[in-house]
């Protein structure tokens, strides 16, 4: 009889990984990032348990986006009050706050769980090319395709 085999929290060993986003597409880059936070690229992936491992992206501000998405694509939030609603331009975000439209992209594709909430803290991004984690000693990561 065989069984499965299922990783245990303390069992698994973390690695930092930086992503440089200079010249890339938004999407491909967020998909890419979601995976490597659940750990997806590891053979002792579990679904339920915290496989992945850390990811620095660097030069958001340089992202890409397909189309006519600069202005077509909307964000929105509410303050919970009667008219209320805010909406930003994915071009006006990108020029106020890089890291953000990268960093709703990714939670996008993330569990909407408790195990999501603890991914998000292991993504680190950078509007410029100078991140404080150099002692963490991370491997560069290039994306496929």
């Amino acid at each position: 009889m065989r069984t499965t085999y299922m990783a245990k929290p303390n069992e698994v060993e973390r690695k930092w990984y930086i992503i440089d986003a200079e010249g890339k597409t938004l999407g491909r880059l967020a998909s890419e990032a979601a995976s490597i936070l659940r750990g997806k690229h590891k053979p002792q992936f579990t679904p339920h348990v915290d496989t992945g491992d850390f990811v620095i992206i660097i030069n958001a501000e340089k992202i890409q986006v397909t189309g006519k998405k600069l202005q077509d694509k909307f964000y929105y939030r509410h303050s919970g009050y009667p008219g209320g609603l805010k909406k930003t331009s994915l071009n006006d975000l990108l020029k106020t706050k890089p890291e953000r439209a990268l960093q709703h992209a990714i939670h996008g594709m993330l569990p909407k769980n408790r195990l999501g909430r603890k991914l998000q803290t292991k993504l680190r991004i950078y509007a410029g090319p100078e991140h404080p984690h150099a002692a963490q000693q991370p491997e560069v990561w290039e994306l496929r395709g």
